[in-house]
């Protein structure tokens, strides 16, 4: 279930409750009156399933609340009620499967945002990735996977492609090229300083890795395990069961790929570092080319589930 916490102006408010109460799946509505002060009005509250949440809040943004008034939504975890019960029978399909568009949106242009703290994390998962490469080392490849961010672009890309919002395409673009840009030449630094510090040398690049040494092979495999990570990875972002962004859930020649072509490169191995380069960008579209073939799915089975005749 979700919960739902309107800001009305008094004069719309009979108007929002009526909404609610025709909307198929909602329970528990409240009016406090004259709560609100800043901006004055009423405070409505609502209990709705989440399989009716995003048509409830897009008829609410039809009504303008958003503009005149808020509309604030959370996530129930526990509602004990017989009218909760009901009203999740009631609403077309499963929570599990529904998509909050709004929320998506919200969330994902959060994590696209070209941040510092995006930055760090991002850069330190890289340098993390290039002592696993260099020691040939898989634990390190996967710390590295934990700790990169790279998906929160990933997936605001997908999403503003399903969207059609040219504005997060763009800011999501900058956060994923800028954001390896600056990682991967502040590794490089990482690798130099190392090799001054006599941590890092050029044979380890060179010596054969049976752990990690795909990361500079690209082949078809590479981008069947791009594919297969971008549909995890929007599916644990629009479902109801799984709603953070996982880094697991990203194809293990990310990170790691953007680490070995920085350190190849430190050291002038420039097909490593091309080979590394190809990989990078295959993984990366695979997993926007999958994201975004994901979530057409899900709109479009939605989409045709909700119009169905009950």
């Amino acid at each position: 279930m979700l919960h739902l916490r309107l800001f009305v102006p008094s004069d719309r408010t009979d108007e929002v409750v009526g909404l609610l109460e025709r909307t198929v799946g909602t329970a528990h509505v409240a009016v406090l009156t004259g709560a609100a002060r800043s901006p004055a009005g009423d405070v409505v509250l609502c209990d709705v399933a989440r399989e009716a949440g995003d048509e409830l809040i897009g008829d609410l943004r039809d009504l303008g609340i958003d503009d005149c008034g808020s509309i604030s939504v959370e996530n129930m975890d526990l509602t004990l009620s017989r009218r909760a019960d009901e009203a999740e029978r009631a609403a077309p399909g499963e929570g599990a499967d529904a998509v909050l568009w709004e929320e998506l949106s919200e969330v994902t242009n959060e994590e696209s945002t070209f941040s510092a703290t995006y930055v760090t994390f991002l850069a330190v998962a890289t340098m993390l990735a290039a002592c696993g490469v260099m020691l040939d080392n898989a634990i390190l490849i996967v710390g590295a996977m934990a700790v990169g961010p790279e998906f929160g672009p990933l997936a605001g890309i997908s999403t503003a492609l399903v969207q059609r919002a040219p504005r997060l395409v763009v800011r999501s673009l900058w956060a994923l090229i800028g954001g390896f840009a600056v990682a991967m030449v502040l590794t490089a630094g990482f690798s130099w300083l190392m090799d001054a510090f006599g941590l890092f040398e050029e044979d380890m690049v060179t010596a054969k890795r049976p752990q990690t040494g795909f990361i500079w092979h690209p082949d078809w495999m590479s981008f069947v395990v791009a594919l297969l990570a971008g549909i995890a990875g929007t599916l644990s972002l629009t479902s109801a069961k799984s709603g953070a962004l996982i880094g697991v859930a990203i194809s293990v020649t990310t990170v790691p790929a953007a680490a070995n072509a920085a350190v190849a490169f430190s050291y002038q191995d420039l097909n490593q570092t091309w080979g590394s380069s190809v990989q990078l960008l295959a993984n990366l579209g695979g997993i926007i080319l999958a994201g975004t073939l994901t979530l057409l799915l899900q709109k479009a089975l939605w989409r045709r589930r909700r119009t169905a005749p009950a």
